[in-house]
């Protein structure tokens, strides 16, 4: 069991949680300290926290294993995928199909440690699909990449409807910084997932599935991803100006100009006739962004 269990966190890459876990305590510390326009203000509370990982532990690895099994099949023709867990026989589909529902069991299930507030709770289930359906968009859109980051943008938002609760719907702007947040997480997960995808352009025109550089070539793509990151740090800029109340300062504006400069570097390892850095970019450099934005954020804001 426990072997299967290690085979399991291998094939979901569990470590790479902390790609979307930063930005959503991110998203909670703001929503902690955020001013609060109608009501009591809004205080830490321990279960909220581990509500948070709970919940983004347990989707995650949902929609990590869900995607291995939709894509198993086109795995075992990509050399690239052809050795993974699923496709090399080293698990079951039945095993990682029985880890998927305990995961997304478990999801619905941490929505509970933010009640009284409901409405973790009821967006579980719509939610939860969404996450899902990502590992079918590669067969119908060539927009895959903004649904990936759609999917992982739920992640700034849903920490703050959870910890803010009725807020959102007495304030219609309330919710605005976790909307910001979100916007940079979607452009920033897009940008590098087309830069990820480039590696299988050959395979996805032969198995005609749709990607921006099965559909554009690499060139573009790459030009496309840069687009999306510059775009990130944009609304990462305007944060603290479209929402004065939460008073970041030069520690945050420090932190944003030292993920300009990692994404600037993640581009340029990577060259339409050379993807062999690729993993680097894509694993290294997009965890200390996510990791740093988050410690900038949680220091400006907590000090």
């Amino acid at each position: 069991m426990f072997t299967i269990l290690r085979h399991i966190l291998e094939m979901i890459r569990f470590s790479h949680t902390l790609f979307a876990l930063p930005f959503a305590l991110s998203a909670a510390v703001m929503a902690w300290t955020a001013p609060v326009a109608v009501g009591p203000p809004v205080s830490f509370r321990g279960r909220h926290l581990a509500g948070l990982l709970v919940c983004l532990v347990c989707a995650r690895s949902a929609a990590m294993a869900f995607n291995r099994i939709a894509d198993r099949h086109f795995d075992r023709c990509n050399p690239r995928t052809m050795n993974r867990h699923l496709p090399s026989g080293v698990l079951s589909v039945a095993s990682v199909g029985l880890f998927t529902a305990l995961a997304a069991a478990g999801f619905v299930a941490g929505t509970l440690l933010f009640w009284p507030n409901p409405l973790p709770l009821v967006f579980a289930i719509p939610v939860l699909v969404f996450l899902l359906s990502y590992s079918f968009a590669k067969r119908f859109t060539t927009l895959t990449h903004f649904w990936l980051g759609t999917a992982l943008m739920m992640a700034p938002l849903g920490a703050w409807v959870a910890i803010r609760g009725a807020q959102c719907l007495t304030w219609p702007l309330d919710a605005l910084p976790a909307l910001l947040v979100g916007l940079a997480v979607l452009l920033w997960v897009a940008g590098f997932d087309v830069i990820y995808a480039c590696q299988d352009v050959e395979f996805d025109v032969r198995a005609h599935l749709r990607s921006i550089p099965a559909r554009w070539g690499v060139v573009r793509a790459l030009r496309m991803a840069a687009a999306c990151h510059a775009g990130m740090v944009v609304t990462l800029v305007a944060l603290p100006f479209l929402v004065p109340q939460l008073s970041l300062g030069w520690i945050y504006g420090s932190g944003i100009g030292a993920v300009a400069v990692l994404l600037i570097y993640e581009h340029a390892l990577v060259r339409p006739n050379d993807l062999t850095r690729v993993n680097v970019a894509f694993f290294h450099v997009n965890a200390a962004v996510s990791i740093g934005l988050f410690l900038v954020t949680a220091l400006d804001l907590l000090t």
